[in-house]
């Protein structure tokens, strides 16, 4: 039946934008709708004048549905309850009455691949951006399971999504703790200023020990006494991806999801080009590799969603001497100037040079101090690592769940045993 049909209103938003303030109520708007969430890093505040007239319209409420017609048409995300926000410009609300869509269901029914089939038959081409009109989204068709179902979908769907969900919080939380660390002993000197101050370092006796009870002066300014300053380019190696050939099916050799700077972003392997397998080993990546995007958007991931073929424009960053969160803080300590440089290029995709890795300077301490230091930056790193993988796995239980779920094809109660048995 029709969206309409199913007791589905579409709600719109305001045309207009509200001004900035640096304090008060999120404003919601397309960047910030993805993968089915509502991700408010980053988000637009109004004031509370603002919001109350914003949401006069368009007020989002528990299990609704924010649909973006316009630059990602189709991109849906659900409203969590309590979550309080207004709507931006080109986005709608979707809200069902509960008599024929459960409400808690409607995220997954906006998101299979009769969703897509349909936002494909209705969306409008344009010279910049795609779109979807509001008169032609509640007259969209889909497959609607009765609401018993609906129940049982949405709750074994919804314990997947929320192990994903807490994984990324937790995440957010080893991050925190990892560059606090990393800012604390090898950048402010905190425990160097301790010693020297009398006071207690705080950190085991053992490791108290290794670092220097004195600043001196060096070409970066004070550095703990005994440290080195080395480029960045010296301490790990930046290997530049390949401009990769296509797949060619008849070869004996395996096919590798290429990855590009989208992909990157993104932490998906969808570019829909491969490569052969055959290729030099340092082009390859895999869970757990640092990877450099030098130009565009220039930002340092770890990589989690298993072997690739790097694509030009990416560095792999490695290192024989340094552990891998050494690096890759060193790298991030960085990024902002790395960026600053790219922006001031006059081109229309700014990119680092690699001179720019030599003229980078990173304070260094002396090998002992660095393995015994090792510990908990290493835990933090491979926890948070093993819970990405985690939740790559679970992301693709979910949307393999999702369509055979919606269809029928998979009994619930064996879904439900694949869920209980993670």
């Amino acid at each position: 039946m029709s969206l309409r049909e199913a007791g589905v209103s579409l709600i719109d938003c305001e045309h207009r934008t509200p001004p900035a303030s640096e304090y008060g109520y999120p404003y919601v708007a397309i960047p910030q709708v993805k993968d089915g969430r509502i991700n408010l890093d980053g988000v637009r505040r109004i004031t509370r004048e603002h919001f109350d007239e914003w949401t006069r319209k368009a007020a989002p409420e528990s299990f609704d549905i924010v649909l973006s017609r316009r630059c990602n048409p189709g991109e849906t995300g659900f409203v969590s309850e309590g979550l309080k926000f207004a709507l931006g410009q080109n986005l709608v609300l979707l809200r069902s009455n509960g008599t024929k869509v459960f409400k808690p269901f409607l995220r997954w029914l906006v998101r299979g691949p009769q969703w897509w089939e349909q936002v494909g038959a209705y969306i409008n081409v344009g010279a910049v951006f795609d779109s979807l009109k509001c008169a032609d989204i509640p007259g969209f068709r889909l497959l609607i399971p009765f609401l018993p179902e609906q129940r049982a979908i949405a709750h074994i769907l919804g314990t997947l999504d929320d192990k994903i969900e807490l994984n990324r919080r937790m995440n957010e939380t080893l991050e925190a703790m990892a560059r606090a660390l990393f800012k604390s002993w090898f950048v402010d000197f905190d425990p160097v200023r301790a010693k020297m101050a009398g006071r207690d370092t705080g950190l085991p006796k053992h490791l108290a020990d290794l670092f220097p009870d004195r600043l001196v002066e060096s070409e970066v300014g004070e550095i703990p006494e005994g440290w080195e300053v080395m480029a960045l380019d010296t301490i790990a190696d930046f290997r530049n991806g390949l401009a990769l050939q296509r797949y060619r099916p008849q070869t004996r050799y395996e096919r590798l999801p290429v990855v590009k700077i989208a992909q990157l972003r993104s932490g998906k392997t969808d570019s829909g080009e491969w490569a052969t397998s055959d290729i030099c080993p340092e082009f390859i990546i895999d869970d757990g590799d640092v990877v450099f995007s030098w130009s565009g958007s220039l930002m340092v991931m770890v990589w989690c969603s298993g072997r690739a073929a790097l694509n030009q424009h990416l560095f792999k960053v490695t290192s024989t001497r340094f552990p891998k969160w050494s690096f890759l803080h060193n790298v991030r300590s960085h990024l902002a100037n790395f960026q600053t440089i790219a922006a001031g290029k006059a081109t229309t995709m700014g990119h680092i040079k690699r001179h720019h890795l030599s003229d980078a300077m990173c304070t260094v301490p002396d090998s002992r101090l660095l393995a015994a230091a090792d510990g908990p930056p290493s835990a933090i790193f491979e926890r948070s690592l093993s819970a990405n993988i985690q939740s790559r796995t679970l992301a693709s239980l979910r949307d393999t769940l999702l369509p055979k779920l919606i269809s029928g094809e998979i009994r619930l109660r064996d879904a439900e045993r694949a869920v209980e048995n993670i």
